[in-house]
C-alpha cells in the first residue's frame, strides 16, 4: 500500500541521495511553474520526475497523468529512462509506490505494431513517456517519425490531452523550441478533453526564447522557478568548482574544407589531446560534427590501441548504445578519453578532469563546461578546459557563424569557467519556421498529397540539424530487378534502427536502399520498394547487410563498405501495415459480427468511465456499436469465409488469411455510409459517422478514390473499394437494427448534393467545432475500445 510520509522520504528513497535541494522540495509541494531555470549538475531530472510522482500520489488535480519528457538528443533518452526506472524500482521496494502503477516508455521509432501492446493502449494509465524532440514533436504534429502512419492520430491525441510536457535542455532544441511554445498556445486556445501543461527546463535559458507570436500573450503570466540562497549554500562545491580555461593552439580553418586539410586539423587536435590528457582521470573531447568525431576517434584509437577510449554520438543502434551507456557510467574511470558530439553536452551525468571542446554557441559551451569537474571532485588538484577555435571563414555547421563569434568574444575574457564566473546567456533565438494555426489544422488530415508524399514537418522540429532518417539492415540478395523477393517482410524493431542525419543520408538511394510502400504491389498488401530519389526526413529505410555502412565502435559510416553489418535477429510476426490491410480482422478465433459490435460498445463505455469522458460518452459508445457494420459487405464477407475454418454467418474476425477481392477496400467507409443512410440529421450524427470512419486511421477527413483504383463498368462513383450501388444486408445487433441499404456516394462530391453537405464539409465542420486535440481524443477512444474488445475475444476463446 502506498504510504507517502513526506516528499523528503520519497526523494531520498527514489534518488538514493540523503535529502533534496530546497528548490526540489518547492517544486513538489508548490503549484507547477512554467519554467525551471537551475544550474547544471543540480538534479533537474530527479526534481521534475519525483515532483510529478509526489503530486500524482497525492491526487493533485493540476498534474496530468502522462509525463512527456522531451529531450534534444538521443543519447540523453536512455540515460533519463535509466534514472527514472531506477527511481521507480527503489520506491516500489520501499513500499511507497504500488508495483506497476507507473510505467515508463521510450518513443524512439520502431514502435510496437497494430496487434501489439504499447503505451498508447491505455489512456487511463499513469505513464512517463521519454523521447527525442524528433520523435515526440513529430507525433505532436500528426506526422510521427518511425511509426505506422495509421497510428498518428492516437499518439497525437494522447500527447495533447492529460499530458505534462517537459522540454529539457531547451538551448539545444533549435526550431523545436518555438514549436513547443506554439503548441502550448494552441492547447490553451482549442478545446481539450483533459488539461495539459508545459514545463521548459534549462541551465542556460534566455526567457526571450519563448516569445513566439501565439504564445506572446501568455509570457507575462509565466512562473519561473530557480535556486535560492539555501540551494547555493548546499551546492557550494558544485557552483564554485574550479575550472581553468585556455585556448588551444589548434583551430579549424578554411583549409579544413578538403580531405587533406581536415586530416591535418584532426591530427593536430589529436596531438593536443594526448598532451593534455591526465592518466589519473578522464578526459572528455567534444566536437561539433559526427564525421569529425569518428575520424578523431580513429586517430586516438591508433595512438592508444589498448586504452578503453569511447566514442559517443547519436548514430548508433540501440544495442551498441546500451553497451556505451554501461561503459560511460563506470564509477571511477581513469586514463580514458571520451570523444563525443553535442550528444553529451547536456543531461549526460559525466565528469572529467580535462575537457577539450571546439568553439560552439555560448549556451552550448556552458553545458559542455558542466561536464568538467562536475561535482567539484577535482577542486584540490585542478581541472582544465581547453577550447579550439573555429575561424569565421571555416565550415561552422551545424552552427551559425554569428553565434560562434559571440561565444568567442566571451571566451577571450575568461580565465575561469566555474559556474559562478560565467556570464549569462544573452543570444537571441535564431529565426526559423513557426507553426501557425492553419498549419496545425492542415496537418490533422493524414492523407498523403496527390504525389504520394506527406507534408514535411522537419522545419518545425530542427533547423541547424534537420531531422534525419532511420535505417536498419537485413540479409537478402539483390537480383537484377529493383525489388528483391527475398527481403524479409517483417517491419523493423527498435533494436534494429540506427538514426542517420540527412547529410549522411545524401546519396543513400544510389548505393541501395528500400522504403515501405503502404499501397503495395497489388495495392493491397504493401511491399518494400527500392528508393529511387533522395531520402526525406522521417523515413525508415532498409539496407542490405552485405553493403556495410556500420561499425559497432564507430556507428553509421557510409564509407565503411566492409565487413557486412551484423543483423539483429527479429521475430517473424511483426507485419508492416498497408492501406488495404485488415490486420485486426485476421485472428485465430472467429468472432460473430453482432457479438463484436456489442463487445466494442461495452468496452467504449468502460473506457469513457476510466478516463472521465462524460460529455461525449453516448456518441463514443454508439460509434463503437456501429463501427464494423460494413463487414456485412459482400467483399468483406467473402474474405472472412475464404477458408474451411470459418463458421457461417457474418463475422468480425476470421482465421482466414485471404486478401479482399477489391483493391483498397475499407469496411469502415461502408459502416459510416450505412450509419448516415439511416441516421443523418440526428444530433451528433456527423460526429458518430466520423468516429466510425476513423477507427482504423485510414478514412478520416477525405473520401476519394485511391491512385490506380478502378471499378466495374457503369459504376458512377467509388472510393476506397466501396462502389455506389453496393448493397449491405440488414443486421440486428446489440439492441439495434440496420436496414438493408444501397450505398450512395454523393458525399464524395463537393458542396451540397443529394445526401446533403459533402463528407469533407462535414469533417471540417467537426474539426472547427471540437478542435484537433479533442476530435483526435474522441476517435482514439473508439479505436482503443475496438482493440480491447478484439484482445478479450481472443483471450476468452483461447
Amino acid at each position: 500500500m502506498e504510504d507517502i510520509v513526506s516528499y523528503s522520504e520519497l526523494f531520498s528513497k527514489g534518488s538514493g541521495l540523503q535529502e533534496p535541494y530546497p528548490y526540489q522540495t518547492r517544486l513538489a509541494v508548490e503549484p507547477w511553474p512554467d519554467v525551471l531555470d537551475v544550474p547544471t549538475g543540480m538534479g533537474k531530472t530527479y526534481a521534475v520526475v519525483l515532483a510529478w510522482l509526489y503530486k500524482r500520489l497525492n491526487g493533485d488535480s493540476e498534474t496530468p497523468r502522462r509525463l512527456v519528457y522531451c529531450l534534444p538528443m538521443r543519447v540523453l533518452v536512455e540515460q533519463t529512462r535509466d534514472v527514472i526506472e531506477r527511481s521507480l524500482t527503489h520506491l516500489e521496494h520501499a513500499g511507497l509506490v504500488n508495483p506497476g502503477r507507473f510505467s515508463v516508455s521510450v518513443l524512439m521509432g520502431g514502435e510496437p505494431g497494430l496487434k501489439e501492446a504499447s503505451w498508447a493502449d491505455d489512456p487511463a494509465a499513469e505513464q512517463i513517456l521519454i523521447g527525442t524532440q524528433d520523435m515526440l514533436l513529430s507525433r505532436a504534429l500528426m506526422r510521427g517519425y518511425g511509426m505506422s502512419r495509421y497510428l498518428w492520430p492516437v499518439h497525437f491525441a494522447l500527447l495533447h490531452n492529460d499530458a505534462m510536457w517537459v522540454f529539457d535542455e531547451v538551448q539545444l532544441m533549435g526550431a523545436g523550441l518555438p514549436t513547443s511554445t506554439q503548441l502550448d498556445a494552441f492547447r490553451r486556445r482549442f478545446p481539450l478533453a483533459k488539461p495539459s501543461r508545459s514545463l521548459w527546463v534549462s541551465a542556460t535559458l534566455n526567457p526571450r526564447w519563448l516569445d513566439t507570436i501565439d504564445f506572446h500573450p501568455h509570457l507575462k503570466s509565466l512562473v519561473t522557478a530557480s535556486i535560492h540562497d539555501d540551494d547555493r549554500q548546499r551546492a557550494g562545491d558544485r557552483l564554485r568548482a574550479s575550472k581553468q580555461i585556455s585556448r588551444l593552439d589548434v583551430a579549424l580553418t578554411k583549409a579544413a574544407g578538403n580531405k587533406a586539410g581536415i586530416q591535418a586539423y584532426l591530427q593536430s587536435l589529436c596531438d593536443a589531446i594526448l598532451e593534455a590528457h591526465d592518466r589519473t582521470g578522464q578526459s572528455v573531447v567534444i566536437v561539433n560534427r559526427v564525421d569529425r568525431a569518428q575520424q578523431l576517434f580513429r586517430l586516438l584509437r591508433a595512438a592508444r590501441p589498448q586504452a578503453s577510449d569511447l566514442l559517443i554520438h547519436a548514430r548508433f543502434r540501440a544495442a551498441e548504445r546500451a553497451a556505451q551507456s554501461e561503459r560511460l557510467n563506470d564509477d571511477s574511470p581513469t586514463d580514458r578519453i571520451v570523444v563525443a558530439t553535442q550528444a553529451i553536452e547536456a543531461g549526460v551525468d559525466i565528469s572529467s578532469k580535462v575537457l577539450v571542446t571546439e568553439l560552439a554557441p555560448w549556451s552550448s559551451l556552458v553545458q559542455r563546461f558542466g561536464r568538467c569537474n562536475r561535482y567539484g571532485e577535482y577542486n584540490a588538484n585542478g581541472a582544465r578546459i581547453l577550447w579550439a577555435d573555429v575561424d569565421d571563414d571555416a565550415e561552422t555547421l551545424p552552427y551559425a557563424q554569428e553565434e560562434l563569434s559571440i561565444a568567442r568574444a566571451k571566451l577571450h575574457a575568461l580565465t575561469s569557467a566555474s559556474p559562478q564566473d560565467l556570464p549569462p546567456t544573452d543570444t537571441v533565438r535564431p529565426i526559423g519556421a513557426v507553426l501557425r494555426r492553419k498549419d496545425l489544422i492542415d496537418l490533422f488530415n493524414t492523407d498523403p498529397d496527390l504525389s504520394g508524399f506527406d507534408v514535411d514537418v522537419s522545419d518545425y522540429i530542427r533547423d541547424s540539424d534537420q531531422p534525419g532518417i532511420q535505417v536498419f539492415w537485413r540479409e537478402f540478395d539483390e537480383p537484377n530487378g529493383a525489388e528483391p523477393d527475398s527481403i524479409p517482410e517483417g517491419r523493423p524493431l527498435r533494436e534494429e534502427l540506427c538514426p542517420v542525419s540527412m547529410s549522411q543520408a545524401k546519396g543513400i538511394h544510389k548505393r541501395g536502399a528500400w522504403c515501405w510502400d503502404a499501397l503495395g504491389d497489388d495495392r493491397r498488401t504493401g511491399r518494400w520498394v527500392k528508393l529511387d530519389r533522395k531520402a526525406r526526413p522521417g523515413m525508415t529505410l532498409l539496407l542490405r547487410a552485405a553493403d556495410g555502412g556500420y561499425d559497432a565502435a564507430i556507428g553509421f559510416d557510409a564509407t565503411q563498405k566492409k565487413p557486412a553489418v551484423p543483423v539483429i535477429p527479429t521475430s517473424s510476426d511483426t507485419e508492416e501495415s498497408a492501406f488495404g490491410g485488415d490486420e485486426l480482422s485476421r485472428q485465430n478465433k472467429p468472432v460473430a459480427l453482432d457479438d463484436h459490435l456489442g463487445h466494442v460498445a461495452a468496452q467504449a463505455e468502460k473506457l469513457c468511465m476510466a478516463v472521465g469522458e462524460t460529455e461525449h460518452k453516448a456518441s463514443i459508445v454508439r460509434a463503437g456499436r456501429w463501427h464494423d457494420l460494413g463487414k456485412v459487405h459482400e467483399v468483406f464477407d467473402a474474405t472472412m469465409h475464404a477458408c474451411e475454418q470459418a463458421p457461417s454467418g457474418f463475422l468480425a474476425k476470421s482465421p482466414c488469411r485471404s486478401r479482399h477481392g477489391r483493391k483498397f477496400f475499407r469496411h469502415e467507409l461502408a459502416s459510416m455510409l450505412a450509419w448516415l443512410a439511416q441516421h443523418d440529421g440526428e444530433p451528433d450524427a456527423d460526429l458518430i459517422a466520423y468516429l466510425i470512419a476513423a477507427h482504423h486511421g485510414k478514412v478520416r477527413l477525405s473520401m476519394r478514390a485511391m491512385p490506380t483504383e478502378s471499378a466495374a463498368v457503369g459504376v458512377k462513383r467509388y472510393a476506397r473499394g466501396v462502389w455506389e450501388g453496393d448493397v449491405l444486408p440488414a443486421l440486428d445487433f446489440d439492441g439495434e437494427h440496420s436496414d438493408e441499404i444501397t450505398i450512395k456516394l454523393a458525399l464524395m462530391e463537393l458542396g451540397e448534393g443529394e445526401q446533403g453537405p459533402s463528407w469533407t464539409t462535414r469533417a471540417l465542420g467537426l474539426l472547427e467545432r471540437f478542435g484537433p486535440f479533442q476530435l483526435a481524443w474522441l476517435e482514439t477512444l473508439v479505436r482503443l475500445a475496438d482493440w480491447r474488445a478484439s484482445a478479450e475475444e481472443q483471450e476468452a476463446q483461447s
